[in-house]
């Protein structure tokens, strides 16, 4: 199969998914799409080193991770080197119950360490077992487990409603 054909294929069947795996990583959804778009360009010019077509899902997934990493230490260089804004106001359209408890998730996972944050991501909203979140993440699965169990711990403890 070419490249060509091949990449489409790929772009088809986890193009959103992908997209919503960085959404989560980079908080951003126009970075995220430019992230995956950007995993995809290096898929296709990378297609004949592939020596397996059938690991090129895990090969996008990796891709993805690093690129998000990437753009998030350049938001982090960009903020130390950026004037201090304004308060925010809150927004008047800020409502539904539903939206509220997925920025409470989201926030409390923008608060844990980056491994933690990624193993929670990649395992919650990617559905990935822990040998993809292993072999997505460069790590071994033991520390697939211990990312994900200190993650959680600190997410309910984050997420812990005062009596």
């Amino acid at each position: 199969m070419d490249a060509d054909t091949a990449v489409t294929e790929l772009y088809v069947a986890h193009y959103r998914s992908l997209v919503r795996l960085a959404v989560l990583l980079v908080d951003d959804l126009g970075t995220a799409e430019e992230v995956v778009q950007d995993a995809y360009v290096r898929m296709h010019g990378a297609w004949r080193r592939i020596r397996e077509p059938e690991a090129a899902v895990g090969y996008l997934r990796t891709t993805v991770l690093n690129l998000a990493r990437s753009k998030l230490r350049r938001r982090q260089v960009a903020r130390r080197h950026a004037p201090k804004p304004m308060p925010d106001a809150p927004s008047a359209e800020y409502g539904a119950l539903e939206r509220l408890e997925h920025d409470r998730v989201v926030a409390a996972l923008r608060t844990l360490p980056g491994r933690q944050r990624e193993c929670l991501v990649l395992r919650y909203y990617g559905d990935l077992s822990e040998a993809q979140i292993a072999a997505a993440m460069g790590i071994s699965p033991g520390a697939v487990k211990s990312h994900a169990s200190r993650g959680m711990a600190a997410l309910r403890a984050a997420l812990e409603v005062p009596a």
